[in-house]
């Protein structure tokens, strides 16, 4: 069984089937702003508020990666495991 690391701002989610880790790290936001093109962070927000489903899962995938799970699951999610699981990951980083 998954256990989040709080300190690090892991949550876990059920994706495809099975419980993953999902956590924003550096390396996952630095993906997501290529992802979602980006100039910065800050836009973060907003764009967040109008993703695709070719954008979920590109964030999906580096929440996934970040918490050391690979990130295909991303493409087998339904999705409303997959906008619960990024809501989720948001609110363990606010």
């Amino acid at each position: 069984m998954l256990s989040p690391n709080a300190a690090r701002g892991d949550v876990v989610v059920t994706l495809a089937g099975g419980p993953r880790r999902l956590c924003l790290t550096l390396g996952a936001l630095a993906r997501i702003e290529a992802a979602l093109e980006l100039s910065d962070w800050s836009a973060l927000p907003d764009r967040i508020a109008s993703l695709s489903a070719r954008d979920l899962t590109a964030v999906l995938a580096a929440l996934l990666e970040g918490g050391g799970e690979p990130a295909e699951i991303a493409g087998r999610a339904t999705v409303p495991e997959a906008a619960s699981a990024l809501a989720a990951a948001l609110a363990a980083c606010a």
